[in-house]
């Protein structure tokens, strides 16, 4: 099963982010983490992060023909970002939406999700475990 997890807006900052909401590991860790639960599930997957919405949304079509699963952290786009849930719709394969914080305890505004009618699943606030709770997820539905 090929899967594409990708991360968008700020989270290359992680670590330098408020650690009690994000966790202490920077990206790259995060990435390794990933990757290294992939091989142990039997999943290859490709990690991708970028503040920029175009290249988030390219990366989403590329999905259409290369993924049979996507694992996505828009993180503040979750809120607003109509055009990547535009890009999202026509997927036929499952997407998991992940976020390392509990947006649904956090500010108002954070708790809206465009996505959260077109996801399999939302896995939100467990950390960097629940990248490897989507993998499972993945994994269980392939």
């Amino acid at each position: 099963m090929r899967v594409t997890v990708l991360n968008g807006v700020n989270l290359n900052i992680l670590g330098r982010r408020d650690p009690s909401l994000y966790g202490g590991l920077t990206i790259a860790e995060l990435e390794g983490r990933i990757y290294e639960w992939a091989r142990e599930l039997g999943l290859m997957v490709n990690c991708r992060q970028s503040n920029d919405e175009g290249e988030f949304i390219h990366w989403i079509h590329d999905a259409y023909d290369n993924a049979d699963g996507l694992v996505i952290n828009p993180g503040a786009w979750t809120h607003y970002a109509w055009s990547i849930r535009d890009a999202l719709e026509p997927l036929a394969i499952p997407i998991i939406e992940v976020h390392l914080s509990n947006v649904d305890e956090r500010e108002e505004w954070r708790r809206m999700s465009v996505l959260a009618d077109i996801v399999a699943s939302r896995i939100i606030g467990k950390g960097p475990d629940g990248y490897r709770e989507a993998l499972e997820y993945l994994k269980e539905k392939e």
